[in-house]
């Protein structure tokens, strides 16, 4: 495990960087200023047992070159919003070269030499344009790689050391993103989406794009302001349109509109990374000016702090939420209720392979019309033998994750059977449970994952998710009651249970301090 430097004696962390200089781009003026872009995108779930692999980009999003760009211009996201950032503020300026898009769903640390793999492309495409002016890169910001930490600072530090500064680096991050001291210190520009459930990729992408651009053409130079917190979690459910978290976002609105404040960010950190420099962060740019940036920054980590205490809603068992579906008899005939799997979230980076809620609709709800996923390759491997219509039993679940989960007996007929991006895909339908059961991990984003394997959303009385935002907006049409269900498993949100190893201490909430500036008991 490579060493990593602990945090300093101060938690509040302030970089006027590079960029705040005398710097003009090089170039020709006649000839456009290149820009090269990538995407480099992971969660990871520090406890998860599995690795995650060049298979599971594949299955996400693994395309070079022309491709990336064509691939980004399609999903509509941060690729797609820088794109139209050089269009529309490079005016015939700027090329934009794309250099890869890898993007994989959140799960154990990425393999290391997958990782080394994707880093070297990245700095030999650098290392091969000479009138380079500027880079975007989109990340996650709470990447893992086996045997090291913080993976994206190291990226863009090895970036920085390559080109010099006289390269305007820019990296957009997601809400949860682990902002690291040597990320600020490699780069210029560095801001993150603002909402939660994330809807605002290709805006993030815009951003980015506006931002880089007008440094690049020298009509801006970023000052930027980077705050640490000593903070872990807090702040209920961290949704940008609800209390508490919307008065900071629309306190973040509303500086933005200061003349020469470019950019604030704030990063309510992914709970499930045990790294060095774990917590809350905060991030302001300003058009030169560090002073404004400095305070800006602490005025959201002020803010943050405060609502601290505010408690996320208290969950359901599986069997309660059973009983909770049962009596929503006139709701469930216009839509369904919602089971988000808190414990087994797909999206957070867990395998996908519990069991406790399929026991559950097992012992005491199989009378009800459910749908669920489940990620076993073995299991998926073994029922594919069968054809369609036959009665198949199986042991599945529990094989990854053996600490929280147990396997189970299941039975059902086969109702379904494709190669999808999950690998071999098979629904199971025992009584009114519909087991979606694939070789990879499913985190069930979107209705249409279920409308594409022929199950209508109107008819079902209980829909399980395995992520713990996106489906509170894009499941509006069909849900009528979300239910919180908590059972043994690795994305529980008791930070208490976890077993951190390397995180900073002291950090509310697991120990007693006063500030987020705190650094001793």
């Amino acid at each position: 495990m490579k060493s990593f430097p602990s945090l300093p004696l101060i938690a509040l962390v302030i970089i006027s960087m590079h960029s705040c200089g005398e710097r003009k781009p090089t170039g020709l003026p006649e000839e456009k200023k290149v820009i090269l872009y990538a995407e480099f995108v992971h969660e990871v779930h520090s406890f998860s047992p599995v690795l995650t692999t060049r298979r599971d980009f594949i299955a996400d999003h693994l395309f070079y070159g022309e491709e990336a760009r064509e691939s980004g211009l399609k999903e509509k996201k941060q690729l797609a919003g820088f794109l139209k950032a050089v269009d529309k503020v490079g005016k015939g300026k700027i090329e934009a070269i794309p250099v890869i898009q890898a993007k994989s769903m959140s799960g154990g640390p990425v393999e290391r030499g997958f990782y080394e793999e994707i880093k070297s492309l990245i700095l030999e495409k650098i290392q091969a344009q000479e009138k380079l002016v500027g880079i975007y890169i989109s990340m996650h910001g709470s990447m893992g790689v086996e045997g090291m930490f913080d993976p994206e600072g190291e990226i863009l530090t090895e970036i920085r050391n390559l080109v010099g500064d006289d390269v305007f680096i820019a990296a957009s991050f997601d809400l949860h993103a682990n902002i690291t001291i040597r990320r600020a210190k490699a780069a210029d520009i560095l801001l993150g989406y603002k909402t939660n459930p994330h809807r605002d990729h290709f805006e993030t992408g815009y951003r980015s794009g506006d931002l880089l651009i007008r440094a690049v053409l020298g009509e801006i130079k970023p000052a930027m302001s980077f705050t640490k917190m000593r903070l872990l979690k807090g702040g209920g459910m961290n949704i940008d349109f609800l209390p508490p978290f919307r008065k900071i976002f629309q306190a973040m609105k509303k500086m933005e509109k200061q003349q020469d404040v470019l950019s604030v960010s704030f990063f309510p950190v992914h709970l499930f990374i045990d790294e060095p420099e774990v917590g809350y962060s905060t991030i302001a740019i300003t058009d030169g000016d560090p002073s404004l940036a400095k305070s800006l920054s602490e005025k959201i980590a002020e803010m943050a702090w405060e609502v601290r205490d505010i408690p996320t809603p208290v969950p359901n068992t599986a069997i309660e939420g059973i009983e909770i579906a049962r009596k929503k008899r006139f709701a469930r005939k216009f839509g369904t209720v919602v089971f988000c799997d808190v414990s087994d979230a797909v999206g957070a980076g867990t395998p996908g392979e519990s069991t406790w809620i399929l026991q559950a609709l097992l012992d005491q709800g199989s009378d009800l019309v459910s749908y669920l996923t489940m990620r076993d390759e073995e299991a998926a491997i073994e029922a594919w033998n069968y054809a369609i219509g036959e009665e198949v039993s199986l042991r599945v679940g529990g094989k990854l994750d053996t600490i929280y989960n147990k396997t189970i007996d299941y039975s059902g007929k086969i109702i379904y059977k494709q190669v999808t991006s999950y690998g071999k895909t098979l629904i199971i339908k025992n009584n009114g449970i519909h087991l979606v059961l694939a070789e990879l991990p499913m985190a069930s984003w979107y209705t249409s994952d279920w409308k594409d394997l022929g199950l209508s959303l109107w008819k079902a009385d209980i829909v399980v998710v395995k992520n713990l935002f996106p489906f509170r907006y894009r499941y509006i049409l069909y849900n009528r009651k979300t239910v919180n269900v908590v059972t043994p498993g690795m994305s529980n949100t008791d930070l208490f249970t976890l077993e951190y190893k390397h995180i900073p201490r002291p950090i509310y909430p697991l120990d007693k301090i006063d500030s987020w500036r705190q650094t001793e008991l």
